[in-house]
Formats: structure tokens, C-alpha cells, sequence
């Protein structure tokens, strides 16, 4: 008696572009996904990940890359990640970092991305996925601490607040924050507070006329040389120039 045997692959192959997987995606109302190709362009992005970028529909972020949507150094930091991935074909799984916004946020996510691959075995992009880290869900040892700081540091951002200071309030050494830092999110909670006060800087500097020096007093710099020498280094060009490449021809005085 013959019996018609269907692999996984030759199953999967037959499902329409339109339908399967993708529709799936769209309804996941916590986890961002993601589909980008060799030059870390959107081929696909599902409803979550339109609310990351900032956008009302996917259409609106294919053929686009992480610059047009997240700050430079934060887009520079995300398209180099995905170039490992695909250079390397060893995914990321399961690392917790920043949630992937525009705009300041001390909320955390748990990323994973993996390798495309074509039937010839070329890798041709990326597939990835963001989950936002809440109370309800078991998190990684140590993590909550570090939700701690961070938002710790976005509402004292302002603050001349120190590292012994946050880790006082986490209830642990500086030490231990340090490690702990470093194993979730992948930088030192010094870097980590630093990008926080720039990532308000940039939104005072394209949603407000106030001075530098007054921008880099409210984001709780030593004075304008540090903020102007912090910001270059971060964002890759000075803040004068940040705003006038963001803030709409009308608003420039």
C-alpha cells in the first residue's frame, strides 16, 4: 500500500504568502516580530513592532531601515547586532535589553533573532522578536532589579544621581549591579543612564526651543561642553545640529 509522505519543508512551501504564519503574528499583542533582509531593510513587520517603529501600517516601513525610526546610535547598535547574526549565522535567544522605541522608556523586553536562510541554505536576512518583560511574567534572575534602575534612572534623569546612589535603592553592591547590567542588557549602568539623558536630550532639542545649556541642565549634565561632547559621541553629530535636522522648518528661529 503506497502513503503519501509530506515533510514539514514541503508542507510549509505550499501555504500562500498572503496567509499562515504572518496572520498569526499580527494578533500577538506583547511581542514585536520582525523580518529584514541582507541590508537590514523591513521586509515584514507585524502590529506591535508598526507601535515600536512609530508607524500606522507595515507598508509604511518596508524597504526602510532602523535609522529611519530609532535614534542614531540606538539604529546603529540594532543593525550591527542583526549583521553579526547573519555574518555569523549564530542566533541571539532570549536577551533582555531596552524596548526597542524611539521615544525614552524604562521598560524592558526579551529579544531573540535567527538567521534566514533560503532553500539553497543562504542566508538572505533575519527573523526576530521582541517580548515586553511585566510583573505577571517570570523573569530572569536578577532582571527586576535592573527594571528597577532603569526606571529609576528615567525618572532622575535630571538628577545629579549616582551609581552607588541606584544601586543603593536596587538593594545591592555596585558590583553586583555592574554584573548584573552587563549580563541583561549589555552595558554598564554608567552607559546606560548616560544614553537615557541623551535620549531625553534629543527629545527636548526636536519638541522644545530651549537653550542648550538649559537642555543640558535638565538632563542633569556638569554643564553644555560635557553635554555637547557626551551627545557627539552617542548620537554622531552635535546637538545644534540634531536640531536642526529634526525640528520642523517653522519651528527653527
Amino acid at each position: 500500500m503506497s502513503k503519501c509522505v509530506s515533510t514539514p519543508y514541503a508542507f510549509l512551501r505550499r501555504i500562500a504568502p498572503a496567509h499562515g504564519m504572518t496572520q498569526l503574528f499580527d494578533v500577538l499583542t506583547d511581542i514585536s516580530v520582525f523580518i529584514k533582509d541582507r541590508r537590514g531593510r523591513f521586509m515584514y513587520l507585524n502590529t506591535h513592532g508598526c507601535e515600536y517603529c512609530g508607524v500606522k501600517h507595515a507598508q509604511d516601513a518596508i524597504g526602510k531601515t532602523d535609522l529611519s525610526f530609532f535614534p542614531q546610535q540606538k539604529a546603529a547598535l540594532y543593525m550591527a547586532d542583526d549583521s553579526r547574526v547573519m555574518h555569523d549565522g549564530i542566533p541571539v535567544l532570549n536577551r533582555i535589553e531596552p524596548e526597542p522605541c524611539g521615544q525614552p522608556t524604562p521598560r524592558l523586553v526579551v529579544t531573540s533573532k535567527m538567521p534566514l536562510r533560503d532553500t539553497k541554505g543562504k542566508i538572505i536576512g533575519i527573523i526576530g522578536l521582541s517580548r515586553e518583560i511585566t510583573e505577571t511574567r517570570p523573569a530572569a534572575a536578577g532582571i527586576d532589579k535592573v527594571a528597577k534602575v532603569v526606571a529609576l534612572f528615567h525618572e532622575r534623569y535630571g538628577d545629579a544621581l549616582s551609581i552607588a546612589q541606584a544601586a543603593r535603592q536596587a538593594g545591592i553592591s555596585i558590583n553586583h549591579l555592574e554584573r548584573l547590567f552587563h549580563m541583561t542588557i549589555g552595558e554598564s549602568p554608567q552607559h546606560c543612564l548616560i544614553r537615557i539623558r541623551i535620549e531625553h536630550a534629543c527629545r527636548l532639542l526636536r519638541d522644545s526651543r530651549d537653550s542648550l545649556s538649559d537642555i543640558s541642565g535638565a538632563c542633569g549634565f556638569y554643564d553644555q561642553a560635557h553635554f555637547c561632547h557626551a551627545f557627539t559621541a552617542h548620537v554622531g553629530c552635535p546637538p545644534s545640529a540634531y536640531r536642526r535636522r529634526h525640528q520642523p522648518a517653522t519651528e527653527k528661529s
